[in-house]
């Protein structure tokens, strides 16, 4: 990040990243003259816009053994995101080993990475061991939405006052303030909403600002709306796995026939497989067909 005061020449991209805006980012990435101090980041911003578009090929190509240590660490997410459960696992193992040893702290990219990499896997407590150690807002986000997903709202709420002292205007920070207003609900629900709002009117809005917007709407019970927000992000990314998701569980509350909800499960299982909730999903539906086996009546003989 630039320091206070300074003009922040990537700030445009990472507003692009940030939001969801992920072609943009890779169109203003890929026009931008900038200094060569920070051409590292601008390719680390950029990369990632692939990743986020499951573009995985393109970093695995172009980020070689000589790239700088924090574009190595982009390029091992894209490797563990577009590996089998083996590969993954010796990717897994590999990281491991490098979390024993001695960590340059100033690589807030490579923890970054990792702690995604540990957040895909609900390996929630490395996720916390490996951010603690950065001042990045990034990391700081990522703890605040890692809280979050473990219901420690309190520890979350520190976090974010922590983010909010270091830059309390940032995108990061209002992310990390709607995500919080969410988990906490009740009238925090509105103002989550009109953050998501406020960033889609300012910026463009995205299947990632849409469908907060949505969950905002759904918390409140406001479902006809929240149905007309995630069409539009449908309209935007037809396969975008939290609006498919959020379309599966909306259809259930508006009533509609179970085959509208069964639409978007299978679009989501054939086309997200390693998402977290067709895993659990799955997992889930596994179950219930052994219990159904097991008290099922035996044939009379």
């Amino acid at each position: 990040m630039a320091n206070q005061g300074d003009t922040d020449e990537l700030f445009d991209i990472r507003t692009a990243l940030y939001t969801g805006n992920y072609q943009q980012c890779i169109n203003e990435a890929q026009k931008i003259r900038v200094s060569p101090d920070i051409k590292t980041d601008r390719d680390v911003l950029m990369y990632r816009a692939y990743i986020a578009q499951k573009k995985y090929s393109v970093v695995l190509d172009e980020v070689t053994s000589s790239s700088p240590p924090a574009l190595q660490a982009v390029k091992m997410f894209a490797e563990y995101l577009s590996s089998d459960r083996s590969k993954r696992d010796a990717i897994l193992r590999d990281l491991d080993s490098k979390m024993s040893g001695n960590v340059d702290l100033s690589n807030s990219t490579f923890l970054l990475m990792a702690g995604s990499m540990f957040y895909h896997e609900s390996n929630f407590d490395a996720v916390l061991r490996t951010l603690h150690q950065s001042e990045s807002l990034e990391c700081a986000s990522l703890m605040v939405q890692t809280y979050v997903k473990i219901d420690r709202v309190d520890l979350a709420k520190k976090e974010l006052k922590r983010m909010q002292e270091t830059d309390e205007d940032s995108i990061l920070t209002q992310l990390a303030q709607a995500w919080f207003n969410l988990a906490v609900g009740g009238e925090r629900l509105q103002d989550a909403y009109f953050i998501f709002q406020e960033m889609a009117d300012k910026h463009t809005s995205t299947p990632l600002l849409l469908n907060g917007m949505a969950a905002s709407y759904m918390a409140q019970g406001k479902f006809d709306d929240a149905e007309s927000v995630l069409q539009e992000a449908l309209d935007k990314d037809s396969n975008n796995p939290e609006t498919l998701v959020n379309m599966a569980v909306l259809s259930q509350h508006l009533g509609k026939a179970p085959e509208v909800s069964n639409r978007y499960l299978s679009q989501l299982k054939d086309s997200h497989r390693s998402h977290q909730f067709v895993i659990d999903l799955t997992t889930k539906e596994n179950e219930f067909d052994r219990l159904v086996k097991n008290y099922a009546p035996t044939a009379m003989t």
